[in-house]
Formats: structure tokens, sequence, C-alpha cells
């Protein structure tokens, strides 16, 4: 009989769960991800660019066409009995389509916003993620915003501080060349480039076999392309083998064009000291059909995937308007650089502080205190000062907020204060106090924050 009752005030709450390929963010991994916002708006500040935003969805048929085989990752929107929307799979296509709708013939911008893609979930690959995005639109001079681009990125991996890595580069027309020289018919560029773009993840002979059996190409062919890709090392280095007398890159124009794109590209890099950061990869293909020039991929060494990628894209504004402007940007998967953050602080025992405020306030007293309380943050907060503050009967309780949110500073108040027309300032780490006059407070303790 007894449980018989226990059991009818038993309830039974309700089973949420997140949808597969998504995160929540807990206050210490906002901390990080918060002070990575700010290190890589910074750099894209530096360059001379202005912020973006753009919708979350777009108009499916701007979307539909510009992504080669990972069309097929974009989420639609349910028919609502109006337009057919889908959302947005990069930046990169709403930014065009941005510049085109406004007549815009140069433009640096640069956006941070979520993106959605139907992937399969994973280490460091979800649905819906973060691009940092900065792009170069218009003309200007020959490889100039290639270079910047390619520099803008290793600054922000150097700033960030995600340990050791690479950025793969080649140029689309230079594989463009290559399959031309293997025998690959025109009309399958962009299919066999997609099958080359899983090099990094899969072995050659699973790559051929995709190419013969899934799309064509006789054994032979698929052979030479594999006996090209192989090719990756020192830019300068390998250019230089490639421009050898009887190479059968400088007799074909594609090839040849692209080979002397990048001669320029990378005395630029070298001469900006960021060159060692980049190797020359023939095996980079990007499946992305925009790309029309240089190509590139940045990966660290976590064995995280590709950590930001980018490229040349000349003709992708002119899909949506009259005028052709030719732009290169970088994009970077906030997630997995993130991942990379959060596991270097582990292994570095360290952890982020959830809150940035300076100063705990703390009045030793009841609920009736409340409005001393007000008082005092009040002028804190006036002052421009990041507080906190606690009224408690229970010193414990005070220190113990100080020490879990690592707040460096308390203003203690208790009766004994208040009849002196004092306050105490405690410093966390050294557990010093010193009295101050209750009207000189803010001032002290702007001084000892700002020394």
């Amino acid at each position: 009989m007894i449980m018989a009752c226990i059991q009818s005030f038993v309830v039974i709450l309700p089973y949420y769960s997140k949808y597969q390929g998504t995160r929540d963010f807990a206050k210490e991994q906002m901390a990080i991800r918060e002070k990575a916002f700010s290190i890589i708006t910074e750099v894209f500040k530096r360059h001379g660019a202005t912020a973006l935003d753009t919708p979350a969805f777009e108009l499916r048929e701007t979307l539909m066409g510009k992504y080669g085989e990972d069309s097929k990752l974009i989420y639609d929107l349910a028919d609502q009995g109006g337009e057919l929307c889908s959302l947005r799979y990069d930046l990169t296509v709403p930014f065009a389509r941005y510049v085109a709708m406004n007549g815009l013939t140069s433009f640096r911008r640069y956006q941070i916003a979520k993106v959605y893609r139907r992937d399969n979930p994973s280490k460091g690959r979800y649905r819906e993620f973060y691009q940092c995005d900065f792009d170069i639109a218009g003309q200007y001079e020959e490889m100039g915003p290639d270079f910047e681009i390619i520099k803008i990125l290793t600054e922000l991996l150097d700033e960030l501080d995600i340990g050791d890595y690479e950025v793969k580069l080649n140029h689309r027309k230079l594989l463009d060349g290559m399959l031309e020289i293997c025998g690959v018919p025109p009309e399958k560029f962009r299919s066999i480039c997609s099958s080359i773009d899983k090099l990094d993840k899969q072995t050659f002979e699973q790559v051929k076999k995709e190419m013969v059996e899934e799309k064509g190409l006789n054994s032979e062919t698929a052979d030479r392309i594999g006996s090209f890709v192989k090719e990756r090392g020192p830019p300068k280095e390998l250019l230089s083998r490639l421009k050898q007398k009887g190479s059968s890159f400088l007799d074909n124009a594609s090839s040849k064009c692209a080979l002397d794109d990048l001669e320029i590209l990378f005395e630029a890099l070298q001469n900006s000291k960021c060159i060692n950061k980049v190797v020359f990869d023939l095996s980079l293909a990007r499946g992305l059909d925009y790309y029309t020039g240089v190509i590139f991929e940045a990966v660290g060494t976590m064995q995280v995937g590709s950590i930001a990628a980018g490229g040349r894209y000349d003709n992708l504004i002119g899909m949506f308007g009259t005028k052709q402007v030719p732009a290169v940007g970088v994009s970077l998967g906030i997630e997995r650089v993130f991942t990379m953050m959060e596991q270097l602080q582990k292994d570095r025992n360290q952890t982020a502080r959830p809150t940035e405020t300076q100063v705990l306030l703390s009045i030793l007293g009841d609920k009736r205190k409340l409005c001393l309380a007000a008082e005092l943050v009040s002028e804190l907060w006036n002052a421009r000062l990041k507080a906190e503050y606690v009224v408690s009967t229970r010193f414990s309780k005070h220190i113990d907020r100080a020490r879990e949110s690592r707040i460096p500073w308390m203003v203690l108040v208790g009766d004994k204060e208040m009849e002196k027309g004092i306050v105490k300032i405690k410093n966390i780490e050294t557990t010093i106090e010193e009295e101050v006059p209750r009207t000189m407070f803010v001032e002290e303790l702007r001084q000892r924050l700002n020394p």
C-alpha cells in the first residue's frame, strides 16, 4: 500500500536529446570559443575587411549547381507554399550572390556565421557549425589577393596557437592540365577532381576503383593520374621540377598558366616569411565546382581533418549578375579549431576562465543588505569594471565563489566596515587584505587592475 502511494507521486521526466551532429557549449567551452572569435576578428580587421551578414537560408536555385557532388549535403526546407529554400551550405555562395545583387566590383569582407550540411557526424565533423570567412573580390595586381589570403590563413593559425599545421596548395588549372595530359575527357574533369579530393582519406587504389568503376575511366588513364598526384613537397623546389625542360606541363596551355601564377605566388610567400608553412601538393583537388585558380587546405597534426580551406573563384559572382568579378577567399572551420584548442589546454593542464569578472563584491549579511550591494556594485559597473556580487552571512560562500570563478579581487563589506566607513580589498592569489575608505574603493581597484 505504501509503495503504491509512493509510485503514484513519481514523476516521469521527459527525455530530450540533441539532433545528431550538433553541440551544446558550456561556460568553459564558450570562453575558449569567444577567445577564438576575438582573435579571428582582429586578424580579419587588420587586413581591411568589413563585416557582412547574410540570411541562414537562400533560394534553393541560388545554391544548386555550385558544390559538385556535395550538393546532396544541402538541407532543403519544407515547402511552405511559396519559394523553395535551403539552409546555406557555406558563406561563399551567399557572398557572391550579395556582390552581384548590389552591383559591387570591389569588396573585402569577413563573415562569421553558422552553416549547415547533411553530413555523417564524426570527430570534428558536424551538421551545424561556424565558418569564419575572408574574401577579396575585384581586380587587383596579379596573384596579390591570393598571396594575402594565404598570409591571413597563416596568421590566423599562428595566433590561435593550435600547434603544428601545414597549408597544402595546388592550382585548379594545373589539375585541369594534368587531367588533359592523362587523357581525361573535359566533361569528366570536375567529377574526377571529386575523386582525387578523397586521397587524404583513401588510398589511391580505392580512388582508382571509383574512377574506373563508377566514373568510366580506363585503368591506364587512372594510373597516369596516380603518377602525378603523388608529387608533393616544398613549393619552390617542386615548382622548379615541374618547369624543367621537357616537362609535359609546359606543353599544356592550362598547366603552363598555372605554373606562371604559382611562381609569382611562391616568391611573395617567401618574402613574407610564411612559405615554410606551405606544401605544394598535386593531390589537392577541392571538390567544389566553383574554384578556378589557386586552391589550398590547412591541416593540423592532431588528426581532426581539414581546419581551413579556400581558393580562387573568378566565375561564381558572374552567375548571379551581368558582371564577372574575380574573387578569392578562405574559410576557417572553427569547430575543428575549437577541438584542437580544447585538447591543447588539457595537454597543458590549463582551464579557461568562464568569466572575465575582475571583482567580487562580498556583502556579509542577510537579504536586507541587498540595497547596499546594489549601491556599491553599481559604482563598480558605472566605472566599467567587470563585477559580480554576493549577499550572504556565510564567508565560505563568498570565498568559494571567487575561487571557483577565478576572480582576482574581492571587496569585503560587513557591519564593522560600514561603521568605520571603509571596505576591505582582498587579493585572492596572495590573500592580502587592505582597508581603504569607502569613498575611494573604486579608484583603488582601478589602480590595482591597471598598475
